[in-house]
């Protein structure tokens, strides 16, 4: 077992099954060493949609789990995508965290630290990544929060 399923397994983390494109696109890239993982979004371990904007529906923390929870599918795609083997990652090079939120609401960053803290904990300091957490003021399907992310492979 490697060090990033390792600490998967030590954290209690469970992951949720990667899921299929609902529309155009492919889930993953792989483009040379890198490899793109379309935007996730949040939905709980009973696979149901967390709905709502942050700021009014959703406060700073629901916000926080929601993004961690997209977090979860990145790590679920990134697997799949290396068939499996998560000791194919070099490092997440970048996420972006788009969080459906009120106009007045100015933490976005706070929200998407639950991902940016999950992949840390996954995958230690090959987890350390650039980041842009952007407001909007719609989601597809109402979602609280949507995520994308770049990693590099060995």
């Amino acid at each position: 077992m490697n060090k990033f399923e390792e600490n998967i397994k030590d954290n209690n983390i469970v992951l949720p099954k990667a899921a299929n494109p609902v529309g155009a696109y492919v889930a993953t890239k792989i483009i040379n060493k890198f490899l793109f993982i379309s935007g996730q979004i949040s939905i709980d371990e009973n696979g149901e949609l967390i709905k709502g904007k942050v700021g009014k529906d959703l406060n700073t923390e629901d916000g926080y789990k929601a993004a961690k929870r997209c977090a979860l599918s990145i790590v679920s795609q990134v697997r799949k995508a290396c068939d499996g083997d998560l000791s194919k990652v070099k490092s997440c090079i970048k996420i972006t965290g788009f969080v459906n939120s009120t106009d007045e609401f100015i933490d976005q960053p706070k929200v998407i630290n639950g991902a940016s803290d999950l992949i840390s904990l996954i995958f230690g300091n090959a987890g350390s990544h650039t980041r842009a957490a952007v407001s909007t003021n719609s989601l597809p399907l109402g979602v609280s929060v949507e995520i994308d992310a770049i990693f590099e492979l060995n």
